[in-house]
């Protein structure tokens, strides 16, 4: 049996079963007999019964970090979001089973720390790469900071309304979300001016996503 058709078996097994008995009530023995597979190619697969939930972090870790370093002093914030927009779309192709791990972690505290852990990587690599673009100094440490809070904030706000069935075009929020995030650390484009530049990418109709940002940045529609 190929490997990657033995994940699938074992996730969707894995689902199906805390679904049916609970988190902490089904087992791995549960799990792989439901999947039709043995232990060992349980534990030559997820290292454990927690890993079954959650996606390959470390995969899209990597991916946010090729982004990142794939970019320019000039482009750097909006390879930020772009990253972010990674992680995101990952989570929209997974589709029903992102829907299925939110219910999940929504009543085990386990998972809920096991996933705010997660966050936090994602943080810190935005932090590192904010703080090295800053120049590196004392006095950006604190910016950097708070600028990668806010990226991940932004993405886990879309993320949360897109699970909870609040939008159907989380794309585009998520691109008004990163606008506004980006205009909170962006210099106004001359002295006296109010108004700050933003870059964005996103694969919608620039026509289609233009009243959510306004929304959000609090112009008229």
């Amino acid at each position: 049996m190929p490997e990657h058709t033995a994940k699938e078996r074992l996730r969707e097994a894995a689902f199906a079963l805390f679904e049916e008995r609970g988190y902490e009530r089904t087992t791995i023995d549960d799990i792989t007999e439901r999947a039709g597979v043995g232990r060992t190619t349980f534990f030559r697969t997820f290292r454990s019964k927690e890993d079954v939930i959650f996606p390959d972090h470390e995969a899209l870790l990597a991916a946010v970090r090729a982004r990142l370093a794939g970019s320019t002093r000039q482009t750097a914030l909006v390879a930020v979001c772009e990253a972010a927009r990674l992680v995101l779309l990952h989570y929209l192709d997974e589709g029903e089973l992102a829907l299925a791990r939110y219910r999940l972690t929504r009543s085990v505290p386990a998972l809920r720390d096991r996933e705010s852990a997660d966050t936090l990587q994602y943080q810190r690599v935005f932090r590192e790469f904010v703080h090295t673009w800053m120049g590196g100094g004392q006095d950006t440490a604190l910016r950097a900071e708070l600028t990668a809070a806010a990226v991940v904030t932004a993405h886990n706000h879309v993320l949360r309304r897109w699970l909870r069935g609040l939008t159907e075009e989380p794309e585009a929020e998520f691109d008004a979300a990163m606008a506004r995030t980006l205009a909170l650390f962006t210099e106004p484009a001359t002295k006296g001016d109010t108004g700050s530049i933003v870059a964005f990418r996103t694969t919608k109709d620039l026509d289609a996503i233009l009243p959510a940002l306004r929304g959000i940045l609090g112009e008229p529609g």
